[in-house]
């Protein structure tokens, strides 16, 4: 989150971190430019589809821990997926999302098959989270940093687990190590707030279904914090500066801000 002083004194005052979310710092991290866009400019992007699936999903499988272990089928997170669309879909941000209703519906039926998935890769049954959708704000020495946390278990050998749900895609395995950035983040949350360190990350893609999973320890967590700690001092010299370098690169591609992204807008030629 950023923050100002009052309307007055902003004009001589710069604009500061209050605090830092996992999302926030990896936009940071790729490209400061976006990070401008989202956090400080707080320019709306358009809800796409797959968000729409993603959001509702999140809360269904949420939900389907609240049942008994015996109900906890793929029927029952069917009507669950049901149920969180119909009492979302009113949402202001889902509004026109889809132009038919012929449209709605197979988004619907293709977002029960990767549903379906997630019984492929664990039987939720046979655990009880520890925590679901876990809300954590944790005062890092001088820095807050603050998220939602999906799921943490328990293995069977009492080890903390983190788990994130994801509706898209896997990327190839040689590529999936910087989505474990956020995971990373909420696992030095956790040790800061129980003083214990999980012992695993866990991304659940449905769409696949694939899991990848990374061990991680005490060293790797020391390493996050200081990561946070440089991204937080960099943040600080860009709101003093006003300068938010954009990152040209493939995830430009897929940027809700290309068209106005400095390094995509092309300057204005000169009259002769």
């Amino acid at each position: 989150m950023i923050a100002t002083m009052t309307a007055t004194a902003a004009q001589a005052v710069p604009l500061r971190l209050e605090n830092l979310s996992p999302s926030r710092a990896g936009d940071f991290k790729t490209c400061p430019q976006l990070f401008k866009f989202r956090a400080i400019d707080r320019i709306p992007e358009p809800v796409t589809i797959h968000q729409a699936r993603g959001t509702t999903a999140h809360l269904a499988l949420q939900r389907l821990f609240d049942l008994p272990r015996t109900n906890r089928t793929p029927d029952t997170l069917f009507d669950l997926f049901r149920q969180a669309w119909t009492e979302i879909r009113g949402d202001e941000e889902f509004t026109g999302l889809f132009p038919s209703v012929e449209e709605e519906r197979a988004w619907g039926i293709e977002s029960l098959g990767l549903l379906a998935n997630y019984f492929a890769i664990e039987d939720p049954a046979t655990f009880e989270p520890v925590a679901r959708e876990l809300d954590m704000t944790e005062q890092l020495g001088d820095i807050v940093i603050r998220g939602i946390l999906d799921r943490m278990d328990r293995r069977p050998d009492g080890a903390l687990v983190i788990t994130d749900y994801k509706t898209g895609k896997a990327p190839p395995e040689s590529y999936a190590l910087p989505a474990f950035f956020a995971l990373k983040i909420y696992a030095l949350l956790i040790r800061n707030r129980l003083g214990e360190t999980p012992a695993e990350l866990r991304l659940l893609y449905l769409n696949g279904p694939t899991m990848y999973t990374l061990p991680v320890d005490d060293r790797q967590l020391d390493g996050m914090e200081s990561q946070l700690r440089a991204l937080w001092s960099a943040i600080d010299r860009a709101l003093a500066s006003g300068n938010f370098p954009p990152r040209p690169g493939t995830l430009c591609n897929w940027c809700s801000y290309r068209d106005m992204c400095p390094a995509w807008v092309e300057p204005p030629t000169e009259s002769v």
